[in-house]
């Protein structure tokens, strides 16, 4: 890293209102080139009631992930996840070893408060070299009327184990709960 940075976490309720403007204004200038329409309301949405991670450097912040409990089902059973959402790193701080620090910090909150990790990105890569894995079974959403496949999002989905993750096999179904925008 090039320059000294912090990195805070808090919960949403703590995050200040110019604190939630400028990583709202990161996220939305990260994303905008992104092959999947960018950064939208309901991605923000997804982000909040959890906690929040935030790399600043001089005072601004140009980096951001949230955690937030969701329960997702494997081969059916419930399991207590720390899910990943809203990360990004300003573009021209990008290269620099603050999404790494951010990430190293996230991995270490949901080792220790929860049984599995999950996220949903085209970045494997990046989450590979963190630990992560790619869930190599089918997806779906559950809704009011059952199970409904995802097929777009196979591949996407990444897994972190966590000292208390119960066995699972990675080629089992996953489910998550509905929900607007995104459903993973």
């Amino acid at each position: 890293m090039t320059e000294q940075h912090a990195l805070h976490i808090l919960p949403t309720g703590q995050l200040s209102a110019r604190q939630i403007a400028d990583i709202r204004e990161m996220l939305w200038s990260a994303f905008a080139t992104d092959e999947h329409g960018g950064f939208s309301e309901h991605d923000w949405q997804h982000a909040l009631g959890g906690s929040h991670f935030v790399v600043e450097v001089g005072g601004r912040i140009v980096s951001h992930a949230a955690v937030v409990e969701r329960t997702l089902h494997l081969a059916g059973a419930p399991v207590r996840t720390g899910y990943v959402e809203a990360v990004a790193t300003a573009p021209d701080e990008q290269g620099r070893g603050y999404g790494t620090s951010l990430m190293r910090a996230v991995n270490e909150l949901i080792e220790h408060d929860f049984e599995l990790g999950v996220l949903g990105t085209g970045s494997q890569g990046f989450y590979e070299r963190l630990g992560w894995r790619i869930w190599q079974g089918p997806s779906c959403v559950l809704t009011a009327s059952g199970e409904s496949a995802t097929p777009d999002d196979d591949g996407y989905i990444m897994y972190l184990l966590t000292p208390t993750s119960p066995p699972l096999d990675p080629h089992a179904p996953i489910a998550c709960e509905w929900r607007p925008g995104d459903v993973w």
